[in-house]
């Protein structure tokens, strides 16, 4: 491993280390500083790209630490993304026989196969046609927000509805079944779930994709789940697979974004100088450059992408063995000094195209248009509309989301 400042190469192998000097993941932040990676993860980059933790399990995989490690890794064909592999670091235990989220728990030749099927509707140009759409759902919500009670959780009343509203128009999904969908996504990604029940959870959100395929493919429409109505009927993707990538697509489309939406709210109202720079600004250039930083000051795939070692892999005088799993944190990745100059502070005007909170390698997120997009419009309309909007409580109040694969806040009291 290269100790930063002096480019030697240390012998040190820090699985040879004692077992006590291994620390446990995942890692507590601060509660001051709720929008920072976890201190004792800064201690870990500090020593190295690549260090050994503890999981909840005894395993011992890899974490990487730093941002050129995190690009190479997340983008070698010798890391799988199968859960159900034998010691892949998953963040909680498994049911026996479960299998994993669609497509981001396969790996290539069948993850790129299944993935073209579902790509067009996020291509660029499919995704800037629905802007308008958008900025209507975000001026409506805002117009009933300003006509209710004041306070109000932004939460519930704004941050949760956009991409909820988005993503089922585009799926075909009935936003009535919201709560629904709403409360069984919030058992997959909540760690500290029985399997059972996070089995439980997945398995009514199946059904009920495989119940609106079978409606699907009885009267197609103009939307995503009636266009693998023809990969069903083909034989190219069985009903079950269909009904699988639907609920990915449904977690991924509202959970991540809204949890953006009022993180990144959050974490505005406690900059002001850079909330001022949104609220007052009509170009799109900056707003475009306000979402790309708060992505990277921000993090929302919580406890790390996690990834298996197929082969042995020699990075940075290190060698992980096949078998040995592997975790990227991308929060850390994104604070790396090497690469962001000033990482800790939030700067709307930098260049922060390079981060990777949308992953990186043939599985990043196929989503991240439309996110970027829905973040645009969110952020460049809503503290216009509303420019006293403030914290209707203390920061030290806010309920933020220590316990499961999405990180943001349960609520978000908020008043003008």
């Amino acid at each position: 491993m290269t100790n930063r400042g002096t480019g030697m190469t240390s012998t040190a192998n820090p699985a040879d280390e004692r077992t006590d000097r291994i620390p446990e993941f995942p890692m507590a932040r601060a509660a001051k500083c709720p929008f920072d990676p976890p201190p004792a993860l800064r201690d870990e980059q500090r020593e190295g790209p690549l260090r050994k933790v503890r999981l909840w399990d005894g395993s011992t995989p890899w974490l990487v630490t730093r941002y050129s490690e995190q690009r190479a890794l997340l983008g070698d064909a010798r890391v799988s993304s199968e859960v159900t592999r034998p010691g892949f670091p998953n963040q909680a235990p498994v049911r026996s026989g479960s299998t994993g989220l669609s497509f981001i728990t396969m790996d290539d030749p069948e993850h790129s196969r299944q993935r073209r099927m579902v790509t067009a509707p996020f291509a660029i140009k499919r995704v800037d046609a629905l802007r308008p759409a958008v900025q209507k759902i975000v001026d409506d919500l805002i117009d009933t927000m300003l006509a209710g009670p004041n306070p109000v959780d932004l939460v519930e009343a704004f941050a949760l509805p956009v991409p909820s509203l988005v993503i089922c128009e585009l799926l075909g999904v009935p936003y009535a079944d919201h709560d629904f969908f709403q409360s069984n996504s919030r058992v997959l990604i909540t760690r500290d779930v029985d399997p059972e029940e996070r089995w439980g959870a997945m398995k009514r959100l199946t059904d009920y994709l495989d119940e609106l395929l079978g409606e699907k493919i009885a009267h197609p429409a103009d939307d995503l789940l009636s266009g693998l109505v023809p990969r069903i009927e083909s034989g190219e993707l069985t009903r079950n697979e269909a009904a699988q990538m639907g609920v990915l697509l449904l977690l991924a489309g509202h959970e991540t974004t809204a949890n953006m939406i009022a993180l990144g709210t959050l974490a505005l109202l406690e900059h002001p100088d850079q909330l001022a720079l949104l609220r007052e600004t009509d170009d799109p250039k900056l707003v475009a450059s306000a979402v790309e930083e708060l992505l990277r000051y921000l993090n929302i795939t919580h406890g790390g992408r996690r990834r298996l070692a197929l082969e042995d892999i020699e990075i940075s005088g290190e060698t992980i063995r096949a078998g040995e799993g592997i975790i990227v944190p991308n929060e850390i990745g994104n604070r790396d000094p090497e690469v962001f100059a000033d990482p800790d502070r939030l700067d709307l005007r930098r260049d922060a195209r390079r981060h990777v909170a949308f992953g990186f390698g043939v599985h990043q997120c196929l989503g991240q248009p439309l996110a970027r997009m829905e973040l645009q419009v969110v952020y460049s309309t809503l503290y216009r509309r509303i420019p006293t909007l403030r914290l209707a409580t203390g920061l030290e109040k806010i309920p933020f989301k220590h316990d499961g694969s999405v990180y943001g806040v349960y609520e978000l009291p908020v008043a003008w």
